[in-house]
């Protein structure tokens, strides 16, 4: 009998991620990340539930390209925080942040990240855990890429900057 509306196997299923869920609970409200800039993402973008005035344009165009409204305040505020006056959404133009939704198909990801290193702008790739080849791909991007990555599960940022290779997995 199903009481919660869902089968055994399927909650005997969510046992699965619990080695993901305690590998991330150390970087629980930034604790752990031994990073002063990261540690500031944390406190100041992450945890932050309301939006900025400054980031109500890019807000906007993220929600009408269905990203969930929590996620789209947080990169809203990223930019705000990041001091990014430009942005692009789902193409390779100019602006200091290139946002990177569903819209983009896996097999351009590779293009995406190699633009933003050359341009030495941020890539936030959306859902890099969708499905199978879409992580394959943003695994590759980290593995290759020199400089710093914050994955958060709901989208994976590739920060272009001047900080050594590390990896976040928050």
């Amino acid at each position: 009998m199903k009481r919660s509306g869902r089968t055994l196997k399927q909650r005997l299923q969510d046992i699965s991620y619990l080695p993901s869920y305690l590998s991330r609970a150390r970087h629980f409200r930034g604790h752990g990340v031994h990073s002063p800039y990261v540690y500031d993402i944390v406190r100041k973008v992450f945890m932050q539930r309301r939006l900025q005035p400054e980031g109500q344009a890019l807000h906007d165009q993220l929600i009408a390209k269905d990203v969930a409204p929590r996620r789209a305040v947080e990169i809203a505020n990223l930019a705000v925080h990041c001091n990014y006056p430009t942005w692009s959404i789902d193409v390779m133009g100019s602006g200091e942040l290139i946002i990177a939704t569903l819209d983009t198909r896996f097999p351009h990801l590779k293009a995406y990240a190699d633009y933003a290193r050359e341009h030495h702008a941020t890539l936030c790739i959306m859902n890099p855990y969708n499905n199978r080849d879409r992580w394959l791909v943003c695994s590759e991007i980290i593995e290759a890429h020199t400089s710093t990555t914050i994955d958060n599960r709901a989208y994976l940022l590739v920060m272009n900057n001047h900080l050594p290779k590390q990896r976040f997995r928050l």
